[in-house]
């Protein structure tokens, strides 16, 4: 198996964890969630996976739409920067949300998988 990562491996990964996102699926973020990562939201607040995990668990974020745009992907040894705009709408803690969102996220490659270590994301428009 080739050891490099590459854009389709990237976006086969984004593609699961908007998926996970959208269905609330704590298993699938789990894994594509690094122990140690580290996110800043829009409102500044900075989380971590457990944190983030914990917004499904307990069911405060409920996702009904996710249209994402990929706007540029660098490879960069064994990880990936992207960066994408997202249009978002659901609720949060029961109060409906429509919103456009700008992410940054940072992909590493490790010996079980490739997970989101780092990121951030703004609201645009």
């Amino acid at each position: 198996m080739d050891n490099k990562l590459t854009e389709n491996s990237i976006l086969e990964q984004e593609n699961k964890l908007h998926s996970a996102i959208k269905n609330g699926n704590i298993t699938a973020l789990d894994q594509l969630l690094h122990d140690d990562l580290l996110f800043i939201l829009p409102s500044g607040e900075t989380i971590t996976k457990e944190m983030d995990l914990n917004t499904y668990r307990n069911g405060a974020l409920k996702v009904d739409e996710l249209l994402p745009d990929i706007e540029k992907l660098n490879i960069i040894d064994d990880m990936a920067v992207i960066t994408l705009s997202i249009k978002l709408s659901g609720k949060f803690n029961d109060v409906p949300f429509e919103a456009s969102y700008r992410y940054i996220r940072v992909w590493k490659k490790f010996g079980d998988g490739i997970k989101v270590i780092g990121g951030s994301g703004i609201a645009i428009r």
